[in-house]
């Protein structure tokens, strides 16, 4: 309990520290490059107290000359700081309204160039999908969770569609990401916080020129399939 309350704190306070900053260099940096590169201080700075054994595996499968939109699951609140500083790409989060509600956070977000999407509103949300395909245009990729929401079992949940027109409409890959370890860690149901090895993968990029919109659902199965298959496998290997 000690330590959760240690990392709780350190949390607000970096948050507080690293949003200021992030808030203050966005008036500067217009394309978010830099308030990005901030925002992987802030999220290394968490893992660094945070009681993790993390490792990283495909980096090779990243092309640094592309845009992707990047699909990763949702197991835990610690997957943001994980992608956020161990994902060596230029990205912006397509990610719920709800995230740009938090003080400090959520403005700073803002500010950085990531795009709330309220799923609640279908105007709002398609405006946001257009949003995100000027900027995969511009050479910056995006972010996204396709379950659109934390795993309550740590399972993959289903996908959510928006993320999939997106990729086919922009025409660039999919970057498939598996996030292991974090449900153990700090789940949606539970604040205490537990040591824990994490691991984050990243799968070879699934090109979209060959889906329409009326073929969609294949590619979300195909993306969920690899994803699914890669735990399944993880946790053969464990047993």
């Amino acid at each position: 309990m000690l330590m959760t309350a240690a990392i709780i704190t350190w949390i607000v306070l970096v948050t507080i520290f690293f949003g200021l900053l992030t808030i203050f260099v966005s008036f500067v940096s217009r394309k978010g490059d830099l308030p990005h590169k901030i925002a992987g201080m802030w999220a290394r700075s968490i893992l660094a107290l945070s009681p993790l054994e993390v490792t990283v595996k495909g980096l090779s499968n990243i092309d640094p000359d592309k845009s992707y939109i990047c699909m990763s699951n949702h197991q835990s609140n610690y997957d943001i700081p994980i992608l956020l500083g161990l994902l060596p790409v230029q990205f912006r989060w397509l990610a719920k309204v709800e995230l740009f509600r938090i003080p400090f956070f959520g403005y700073a977000m803002k500010r950085a160039g990531y795009i709330c999407i309220d799923r609640s509103n279908q105007k709002s949300a398609f405006e946001s999908l257009k949003k995100a395909a000027g900027i995969i245009k511009n050479g910056v990729s995006v972010m996204i969770f396709p379950e659109g929401t934390r795993s309550r079992d740590g399972n993959i949940g289903s996908f959510k569609k928006g993320g999939f027109v997106l990729a086919i409409e922009s025409g660039v890959p999919i970057l498939p990401i598996i996030i292991r370890g974090t449900f153990s860690v700090m789940p949606k149901s539970r604040l205490l916080i537990k040591p824990g090895k994490v691991s984050l993968e990243i799968q070879k990029p699934v090109e979209t020129s060959g889906y329409t919109k009326e073929s969609k659902g294949e590619l979300m199965e195909k993306i969920r399939t690899i994803m699914c298959e890669s735990i399944d496998k993880d946790k053969m290997g464990n047993s």
